[in-house]
């Protein structure tokens, strides 16, 4: 792991996005950590990241999880059998657009 300064990152910055290939590089202000520089290898890498540190996103999944608690939530079973009749209503109506 690389540690170096805003402004050291602002001057450098090429240098440390290839640093950053090979080990994080944690970006510091005042001493203190305030961003990482990490590769990305994909979008789906990308896409996984940014839902992973959404706040909304993180609100959407910790209200599922206190309704599912609270037992107001669907069987994984129940779900899967729902989408699947959704599916099977749908399929019809597409085919006969095409």
């Amino acid at each position: 792991m690389k540690i170096a300064s805003v402004a050291d990152v602002k001057a450098h910055l090429s240098a440390y996005i290839k640093a950053s290939e090979d080990e994080l590089v944690v970006i510091t202000k005042n001493g203190k950590p305030v961003a990482v520089l990490l590769p990305m290898d994909d979008d789906d890498e990308l896409e996984r990241l940014a839902l992973a540190y959404s706040r909304h996103f993180q609100a959407i999944l910790h209200d599922a999880r206190t309704q599912i608690q609270s037992g107001n939530g669907i069987a994984h079973d129940d779900f899967w059998r729902d989408r699947e009749a959704e599916s099977a209503q749908q399929s019809p109506a597409q085919d006969n657009a095409a």
